[in-house]
């Protein structure tokens, strides 16, 4: 005998007496129903303990596809077309049942069985109840695993944007290991050092004389104590004199410093005189004032400096390189940045500053390189030479070719032409070795900075000597 077109394993399938049917059918399944062919229910096979049993008896002799929700309602079409040829539908067919009657929502996992002569259907079902219960709740676990993400995002938003607007230096120092775990930019440039790099390091070692046990110890009995007090440190980069501000607090069971740093009372007050007179100086100072980063990207500038390049904003100039403001452009500023960074400064360096509409002002400009550690910067100090006496005393310079006897000396003994002559050589000669100096022998920028072509310069070079001193050297 044969069931589903599938051999029973162990001889005939045994009789059911049909008074056992319904007991067996609710024990293999959480509920059965027996269709027509069309899909009139017929039967209703639960448990008697179900409080179900008593309100899905209205569904006998109606069609199952009234108690469908919309999206079932084609899949119960579908068991009912394959149905017609087919014993059996191999895979569960998960049908969702809506009765507006009893108030009743139902997933059920059915296996479809083609029973009797007739064509009658039978559904074995299992109750989907508790696993969309359990996959509703792992859906609400999941919304609120999103929204404690969010809420965590939003905080360190707000603690990040704290720090980085806040004047007043702060390090968060871990009580545990003494290690700093944040701290923000005033911090960072009172210690001396970069932000990313003090992160991570042990707190005592930023201060002079202090050790790691011993000085977090400290912070925590300030902290602790009933009377508000300050330790009193200096930094060990920048031997700034600090007094140290401590809170204890604790975030996710780790135990944290918060550390205020102030300038002690009265070197702060000449600093804040300096810096209150620096700024008055930058702002209605005569001369231009530009500060950059070591590659000449403009950071700040005055009223004076955009006045001589007619600009009317300082938006204008910054982040753009200050070459792009000087007459011979990236070689005038490369000669003074080599300079000044080689030397610590450059005095005096002749050049033109030209503007949008390509006017040119001379100018003379001295160079300092603000080496700070942390963030180098070049301070350049702009003078209007235009604007400067037309005479200068003149400077007291060596004359090689010259000597042993002065200009005076030679009236009489040549003609003018000839006195002229010589002296020319000689300034040229001073001019092409203070170009070629400046600019580290690289020719192609000495020849740019005097106006001159390279072959030029190179006919120079050989006339004077220089040419075969600079290949000997």
């Amino acid at each position: 005998m044969t069931a589903n077109n599938a051999n029973w394993p162990r001889g005939y399938i045994p009789m059911i007496e049909p008074d056992f049917l319904p007991g067996i059918l609710s024990a293999a399944s959480d509920l059965a129903f027996v269709l027509s062919k069309t899909g009139i229910v017929t039967s209703v096979v639960l448990d008697e303990d179900q409080p179900e049993r008593e309100r899905l008896s209205h569904w006998v002799g109606r069609s199952m596809r009234d108690f469908l929700a919309v999206d079932s309602q084609s899949k119960f079409d579908d068991i009912l077309t394959r149905m017609a040829d087919e014993w059996a539908i191999s895979t569960p067919v998960e049908l969702n049942h809506v009765d507006e009657e009893a108030s009743w929502t139902y997933p059920v996992s059915y296996t479809v069985h083609r029973v009797g002569p007739d064509g009658d259907i039978l559904l074995l079902g299992r109750d989907l109840r508790i696993v969309a219960e359990t996959q509703q709740q792992l859906v609400q676990a999941q919304i609120a695993l999103e929204r404690g993400y969010e809420e965590r995002r939003e905080y360190d938003a707000r603690y990040r944007m704290l720090l980085a607007s806040t004047s007043d230096a702060f390090l968060f120092v871990s009580a545990s290991d003494g290690r700093i775990r944040d701290l923000n930019a005033p911090a960072a440039n009172l210690l001396g050092g970069a932000r990313d790099e003090l992160t991570g390091a042990p707190v005592a070692q930023e201060f002079k004389d202090r050790r790691r046990g011993e000085f977090v110890e400290n912070l925590v009995s300030l902290a602790l104590s009933d009377v508000s007090s300050e330790l009193a440190v200096q930094t060990r980069r920048s031997r700034r004199d600090v007094l140290i501000t401590p809170t204890v607090f604790r975030a996710a069971g780790e135990r944290l410093i918060l550390c205020r740093l102030t300038v002690e009372a009265g070197r702060h007050q000449v600093n804040d005189r300096l810096t209150h007179n620096l700024n008055l100086l930058f702002a209605k100072g005569t001369d231009g004032m530009v500060f950059t980063d070591t590659k000449g990207i403009v950071e700040a500038a005055n009223e004076a400096f955009l006045e001589l390049i007619d600009a009317a904003n300082v938006s204008e100039v910054k982040g753009r390189s200050l070459g792009d403001f000087m007459a011979r452009g990236q070689i005038d500023l490369s000669v003074v940045l080599e300079n000044a960074m080689r030397s610590g400064h450059m005095r005096i360096y002749s050049t033109k500053m030209t503007n949008e509409f390509g006017t040119r002002t001379p100018v003379e400009m001295s160079v300092v390189h603000l080496n700070n550690g942390a963030k180098p910067a070049m301070g350049f100090l702009i003078r209007d030479a235009s604007r400067v006496e037309a005479v200068r005393s003149a400077v007291q310079m060596p004359v090689p070719n010259m000597a042993d006897h002065n200009v005076a000396e030679l009236v009489g003994s040549a003609t003018l032409k000839e006195i002229v002559a010589e002296t020319n050589d000689v300034i040229e000669k001073m001019c092409i070795e203070t170009a070629v100096e400046l600019t580290r022998n690289n020719r192609a920028a000495a020849a740019e900075m005097l106006g001159l072509s390279r072959q030029s310069l190179y006919v120079k070079l050989r006339k004077y000597g220089l040419l075969k001193k600079d290949e000997d050297s």
